[in-house]
């Protein structure tokens, strides 16, 4: 999908979810806050609970609408967010090497960040992945869906803490999904 047609859904009121993810608030309230990334960060559902638990967030998303919103509902709730408008497909936004304790990565595939995720993270620190899984008529995955156990396979190296593959726990969202939340050795 285009940022001109992510723009025209969050025009129309869609793609707003207030709630963070489950998996988000399930594992980063065992962290210590400290700074983290939220990659395609449509409106900030994540990026807003972690700032409000302490966390020095940097929101990254395609979409200037999202954006908006994001720093909208942040001055609302006088929090502080580095909200950024950056293309992540065309490398607009560099992931700093060692320089996170947290990045979140929820429902956006983009096999080319993995690295970059994977290297942004300090020793210790966590990824937490979710994309939409593909088909059973695409066993290859798709650009923008992977395959069965690629998201695992990923962080084969890295202490998995969690590791799902199914249908959503979240209600916006529909299609079947792989998460996996994993700490990046010391």
């Amino acid at each position: 999908m285009s940022i001109e047609q992510w723009n025209q859904r969050y025009r129309a009121g869609e793609q707003l979810f207030a709630e963070p993810s489950p998996l988000v608030t399930c594992y980063s309230r065992e962290l210590e806050p400290g700074r983290a990334l939220d990659l395609a960060c449509g409106a900030g559902r994540n990026s807003l609970y972690l700032a409000k638990q302490g966390w020095q967030v940097a929101a990254v998303d395609g979409s200037p609408l999202a954006i908006e919103v994001l720093q909208e509902r942040a001055r609302e709730q006088k929090l502080n967010v580095d909200a950024r408008v950056a293309d992540l497909e065309y490398g607009e936004f560099e992931i700093e090497p060692g320089a996170y304790d947290l990045i979140c990565d929820c429902y956006y595939l983009q096999r080319s960040l993995i690295p970059k995720m994977q290297s942004g993270v300090r020793p210790g620190g966590i990824v937490i992945a979710i994309v939409h899984l593909a088909g059973p008529d695409q066993p290859q995955g798709t650009p923008t869906r992977a395959r069965p156990g690629e998201l695992r396979a990923s962080f084969s190296d890295w202490k998995v803490l969690h590791e799902y593959e199914g249908t959503s726990r979240e209600t916006c969202h529909q299609r079947p999904v792989a998460e996996v939340v994993a700490q990046k050795p010391e």
